[in-house]
């Protein structure tokens, strides 16, 4: 214990953990007095615009954010913050302008007639996600994650209050809706405001910094033209399982799969995250001093294995009496469905090493491919499944190992691309 306390690697990745978890702590803490202040007619409206900004955040910047950490001179890196900004403020503005001249057509077309009035937050949200992103990836490259941790604490706290304070007086779903929208604006702001400052640009004119910017945004094109679409195709693939099982299976199926989702990503958004956000400036390092990426690749999985091994190999073993035990008989399905999402998770949490050195690989396109047909083949299964099988269990079981199977090529994969980088 005290060898590993002694790694910088393994220090910086329990303070980013201990942010995460601080503010999953204050959420569920905050979460039985904010639902019994604002009903479940509040949250489902909420639930609705939460699930249409989370398709849209990730491709804010059109993920230039995450190229931040990428280059060996802080000076590009400016750049790239400067250009994500830029790249914001243009999708901002355009997707204002389709709102006040399609709002109509755009909620009826997605069924968003509920919120109808709430989607002028979407530039909003547009602009404060990528600012949110760009001090984010800028903190990881100079590694301030005790920063991090301290946003995304604070705007946790800051948040929960602040709907319980008002909630008190003005219980609606305007006021959730609101927060929602600000939230990654909060936090980005904060970051601004506890991180160290980069020093500006060097002094340029107009013309000559325009042409620098746009040079960065030509060698890093293959973020907008691979990774976005890649993000926006993941985003979307989260949800896809909801609507099939819905469609074919009915709402308790949903309820069963949605439950064991969500209590199995806890780990890998604690502990996956938090590695994976201390790994990407380290892969990046090792890439410009020519280290050898695949060895620290294989730590990290090997690591990440080991970390997850216990949680998850018992909920495998013993998903339906654990599922039961905490969450009532009747819920004893959900862990059968659990033993598969786990061993799924598993394989996913030992997975964020490999993806977060694909953008140091250049294999963007790579990747983009990969997604598609990993995700023409996960519901592909769950259609068969049914067609097949007639069971809800099946589908499930055959799209988790569908995602064991890629994310154990991914791994393999990315370890050979490594070793390739290494002899060129």
């Amino acid at each position: 214990m005290k060898q590993l306390l002694r790694s910088k690697f393994v220090r910086n990745v329990i303070i980013v953990a201990s942010g995460t978890a601080g503010a999953q702590v204050i959420t569920m803490l905050f979460s039985p007095i904010i639902t019994r202040m604002y009903g479940p007619e509040a949250f489902g409206v909420m639930g609705t615009f939460s699930a249409m900004i989370n398709i849209i955040t990730p491709v804010a910047a059109l993920t230039y954010p995450i190229a931040i950490v990428l280059p060996k001179t802080h000076d590009e890196a400016k750049k790239i913050m400067k250009l994500s900004m830029f790249v914001a403020i243009i999708l901002s503005i355009i997707s204002l302008i389709s709102v006040i001249l399609f709002k109509d057509s755009i909620t009826s077309i997605f069924n968003l007639v509920e919120i109808s009035s709430y989607i002028y937050f979407i530039p909003l949200v547009i602009i404060f996600a990528a600012f949110m992103q760009v001090m984010e990836q800028w903190l990881i490259r100079t590694k301030q994650f005790s920063i991090n941790a301290r946003a995304t604490f604070y705007q946790s706290l800051i948040v929960n209050v602040s709907k319980v304070g008002i909630g008190y007086f003005h219980p609606v779903a305007q006021v959730l809706i609101f927060f929602t929208a600000i939230a990654s604006g909060l936090r980005g702001f904060m970051m601004f405001i506890f991180s160290k400052k980069p020093k500006e640009f060097n002094d340029k004119g107009a013309i000559e910094e325009f042409i620098s910017v746009n040079q960065v945004a030509k060698k890093h094109k293959d973020f907008p033209i691979y990774r976005a679409p890649q993000d926006l195709l993941d985003s979307i693939q989260q949800s896809f399982p909801v609507v099939l099982l819905t469609m074919f299976f009915g709402p308790a199926a949903t309820g069963f799969y949605t439950i064991g989702r969500t209590v199995l990503r806890l780990p890998s958004n604690l502990i996956g995250k938090a590695v994976g956000d201390v790994f990407y400036p380290r892969i990046a390092e090792a890439a410009n001093k020519k280290e050898d990426m695949a060895k620290l690749i294989k730590k990290g999985t090997i690591a990440l294995a080991a970390v997850g091994i216990v949680p998850y190999g018992l909920v495998v073993l013993f998903g339906p009496y654990l599922f039961s035990f905490v969450f009532g008989s009747e819920w004893e399905t959900a862990g059968e469905y659990a033993r598969w999402i786990a061993l799924w998770s598993y394989f996913a949490l030992m997975n964020r090493p490999s993806v977060r050195t694909l953008p140091v690989l250049n294999a963007q396109r790579f990747h983009l491919i990969f997604t598609l047909i990993n995700t023409i083949l996960k519901l592909t299964l769950i259609v068969l499944a049914y067609y097949l099988f007639k069971s809800d269990i099946v589908a499930v079981a055959l799209f988790c190992l569908a995602g064991v199977l890629s994310n154990s090529a991914l791994i393999l994969i990315t370890l050979r691309l490594s070793k390739r980088k290494m002899v060129k």
